[in-house]
């Protein structure tokens, strides 16, 4: 098992964040976290990068637990992809991607060509590699993103923590980061990420955990767990859940799937 999660807890001391969580990740998967604000999702994605001290149990990363590894360490095989940032400084594309490469250098080691052409691989991996010298303040929010899954493959990581990472994104974005997604879980990369939108946990993932005051409610298929009962218990909404087309199904919220506009 890749990374297993055993009863873990935490909270502040006004409030319980994560109540007993457990779960495990196999390596090669792609599990989306669903949950409203405030269930504990960023949270569980800290702990599971050792970044919060535990109130109970604990996280476990190739057997070993994750609190005894050190941060350089880990950070070559597990990366953290951010929400949609701005940079401060106009850094080139290239540069933002090549400082993955820090995990692998001591603090006066300069990047090596070896590290240019792994910055570069990724970079066209992702069909950005045209992105290369344009400032990263410049180019669109989608390609901020990948630019940042860029960094962590670059990283040398195969284990990818990500935190809502279409929010913010235009619809085509969303769309191209989900195919990058796909595209890198085929060549066995393993991603946990959060995010607020159904539709693509039941496109792109292989598990569901749906998270609700910081406890597991369902964890399973996207076919299993994301059902019209579970989404209402999630989010106090009713919403049907539709196949279009054998194993592709669409979230349709019920009182909008029959207003009026859907008569004219």
């Amino acid at each position: 098992m890749l990374l297993v999660a055993e009863n873990i807890s935490f909270g502040f001391p006004e409030k319980l964040v994560l109540r007993k969580i457990s779960f495990d990740v196999r390596r090669g998967e792609i599990i989306s976290l669903l949950g409203p604000n405030g269930s504990g999702k960023t949270t569980l994605l800290k702990t599971l990068l050792g970044l919060y001290p535990l109130d109970t149990g604990r996280v476990l990363f190739q057997g070993r637990a994750i609190s005894t590894i050190q941060q350089k360490a880990l950070a070559r095989d597990i990366a953290y992809v951010p929400q949609i940032h701005r940079a401060s400084f106009a850094y080139r594309v290239i540069d933002v991607v090549l400082m993955g490469r820090i995990p692998h250098k001591t603090f006066f080691s300069r990047f090596s060509p070896e590290d240019m052409d792994i910055a570069l691989a990724a970079l066209d991996k992702l069909s950005i590699l045209h992105l290369r010298d344009r400032p990263y303040t410049r180019i669109s929010g989608g390609e901020r993103q990948l630019t940042l899954i860029a960094r962590a493959m670059t990283q040398g990581a195969t284990t990818f923590v990500m935190d809502e990472p279409a929010n913010g994104l235009d619809y085509g974005n969303q769309i191209k980061l989900l195919e990058s997604l796909l595209d890198l879980g085929e060549d066995g990369y393993t991603f946990i990420k959060s995010t607020h939108f159904p539709d693509h946990a039941l496109w792109v993932a292989d598990r569901v955990i749906m998270l609700k005051d910081g406890s597991i409610i369902a964890d399973g298929t996207p076919d299993s767990v994301i059902t019209s009962e579970n989404l209402f218990t999630l989010y106090g909404r009713e919403v049907d859940v539709h196949s279009l087309r054998e194993s592709f199904k669409v979230c349709i919220p019920r009182k909008i799937g029959t207003c009026r506009c859907a008569h004219t």
